[in-house]
């Protein structure tokens, strides 16, 4: 693996990753797990945010401690899957503005259209992680980011709870400079796309649909 990929090992996000990949698992505990997983990565990914020493008063005295250094932050899902990871993120960064980008995925040509994008005004001032349950193609990762730099943003990580290594690879290579952060990477993409074994369509099993 690239030195910019993050594969996650904490046992929480292993056992959290094998309930959601259950076929039996309904969409209620799947949404609530996706949020969970995803607040543990959260965790990790903002691992090196810049702290700034101050002075607190405590009831008994002044104690010399850290907070974070005015970063602004800001989580964009790739719709409609992505907005299942927003709320786990939101727990523990709650300050955070919240863009959205619309893509599908072409079912013949497996390439990405994009329909939507509305992100925050000040964009280029934040540090932006990525929001997508599945990395498959990469395409729509790769184009979320392209999306997202043209807008001037210089400091983007992407963060997914499954990655193929095709997606990885072609992620990696459009944007080297671009930090990925997984829960698992899977064997390979099957003749349609999908993941395998992955967990199935995440969008459907969050909402429900087919």
């Amino acid at each position: 693996m690239p030195e910019t990929v993050f594969i996650m090992d904490h046992p929480l996000i292993k056992h959290k990753l094998s309930l959601i990949r259950d076929k039996n698992t309904g969409s209620k505990e799947f949404r609530e797990m996706v949020g969970e997983i995803a607040m543990l990565m959260c965790y990790e990914a903002t691992r090196d945010l810049p702290l700034q020493e101050v002075e607190i008063e405590t009831p008994v005295g002044v104690a010399k401690t850290q907070v974070i250094s005015g970063k602004k932050l800001a989580f964009v899902p790739i719709l409609r899957a992505g907005i299942g990871m927003v709320d786990g993120v939101l727990r523990l960064v709650p300050a955070a503005k919240v863009g959205h980008i619309g893509l599908y995925r072409d079912p013949q040509s497996l390439k990405p259209v994009d329909y939507y994008c509305k992100l925050p005004g000040d964009i280029e001032e934040r540090e932006v992680i990525v929001l997508d349950p599945m990395l498959a193609t990469g395409g729509s990762a790769v184009e979320a980011i392209n999306l997202i730099k043209s807008k001037g943003v210089k400091n983007i990580k992407f963060m997914c709870i499954i990655a193929a290594p095709e997606g990885l690879k072609a992620l990696t290579e459009a944007h080297p400079d671009v930090q990925i952060y997984c829960a698992a990477k899977d064997e390979r993409l099957n003749d349609n796309g999908y993941i395998l074994p992955g967990l199935g369509d995440a969008g459907d099993r969050l909402f429900g649909t087919k």
